[in-house]
């Protein structure tokens, strides 16, 4: 028979079945890592180093992946992954933001002057690029303190493809579609924007690629980070300084926001002030946001008081990145009457979880809620 249905001996799904008996890691079908490695960034911001299987690679770099490494299609910019975390018999699933490119060298191997680990260190470059995943949490509660702390090297997680709309590929789309719309010439379009990026804490983890990646394609920058912790000597200051020499068009600005010689503006909270101090071209410039839910409502409020000609508004140049279940960044935005002092206010809902009424606050999630409640939910559901 020379044409028609030829079925397959072997289904790769029996293959799969198999190699994942053999090995957990030896997927054909599910993406998943393993852990290879952690290293600290900040005071408070804890890296953490995967290997991809097989199948994560084949389905992120495509086509494109071959085992000599040489080319990739990889991941844009600030896109995330969903991490199954198996603790103590329950599965509870996280999204965290990817460190970099799929490209780009992790800068902290540059950092290492001795001579002795030359090779090493060449060695953990080069796999850096090619064959591994890197993302940056914050220990602040029970899957990232299990990742950070108690999860031993080697240990492999379930994990979802890079996703995510917090892109510089998304933004120039919406920015053509509306461009378009407005009936205006598409030459300007092959100007590059100006990129502001604003965040808090760990909030810079998706910043990281996204600025890279806005450098690489000519635009201008600038990075304005808040943080409690202390910037000096950090791996991540640099990451920033190495950007500064290179890219001359790259402007950071570090507020440590118990430290008033950083402060922008003569604050330590995000203003007006701080907006027009950054001396930009506010009506076109692009601005990705992440950070604590205070952080972005004040970005809101900030632009708000900014008058643009043409009635155009500065809130409409906001692309915000936020994990947390908010109901409405409009109702939190009303909720605050003085950004700078006072915190955010929200509803407290009743809900019934397994036959018991709970309350929580709106602007937190039901698997948060519930396990603050002390109710563990299967698999984070």
């Amino acid at each position: 028979m020379t044409t028609g249905y030829r079925p397959k001996l072997i289904q790769r799904a029996f293959v799969d079945f198999i190699s994942t008996r053999l090995h957990p890691f030896w997927s054909l079908t599910v993406p998943k890592l393993r852990l290879i490695a952690r290293r600290t960034l900040s005071d408070d911001l804890i890296a953490l180093q995967f290997e991809p299987n097989i199948a994560f690679k084949q389905r992120v770099f495509g086509s494109s992946y071959r085992s000599d490494h040489s080319s990739y299609e990889g991941w844009h910019g600030g896109q995330h992954i969903n991490l199954s975390v198996l603790i103590d018999g329950i599965y509870h699933q996280r999204h965290y933001s990817l460190v970099g490119l799929s490209q780009q060298q992790l800068w902290w191997y540059d950092d290492n002057n001795e001579k002795s680990n030359d090779r090493l260190n060449e060695k953990l470059k080069s796999q850096a690029i090619t064959s591994t995943i890197t993302i940056a949490i914050k220990p602040q509660g029970l899957v990232s303190d299990y990742l950070s702390k108690r999860a031993a090297l080697g240990t492999i997680f379930d994990s979802s493809l890079p996703s995510g709309e917090f892109t510089l590929a998304h933004t120039v789309l919406a920015k053509q579609t509306s461009q378009i719309s407005e009936t205006l010439h598409l030459t300007s379009l092959s100007v590059p924007t100006p990129l502001l990026f604003i965040a808090s804490g760990s909030g810079i983890t998706p910043m990281l690629g996204l600025i890279t990646q806005g450098l690489q394609n000519g635009h201008q920058v600038t990075l304005l980070h808040y943080s409690r912790t202390t910037f000096y000597k950090s791996p991540l200051q640099y990451q920033w300084q190495q950007l500064a020499v290179k890219y001359p068009a790259f402007t950071y600005h570090l507020i440590h926001t118990e430290d008033s010689n950083t402060y922008l503006a003569g604050s330590r909270h995000l203003s007006v002030d701080t907006l027009i101090a950054l001396k930009l071209p506010l009506m076109d410039t692009q601005i990705f946001a992440c950070g604590s839910p205070a952080l972005l409502a004040a970005l809101y409020g900030a632009c708000d008081e900014i008058d643009l000609p043409h009635g155009k508004q500065l809130r409409d140049n906001i692309m915000i990145e936020s994990f947390s279940a908010l109901e409405s960044f409009d109702y939190i935005f009303s909720a605050i009457d003085k950004l700078n002092e006072e915190a955010i206010t929200s509803d407290v809902k009743t809900i019934y979880l397994r036959g018991r009424q709970r309350q929580y606050n709106s602007i937190t999630t039901l698997l948060l809620g519930a396990e603050n409640a002390g109710i563990r939910l299967n698999h984070g559901l």
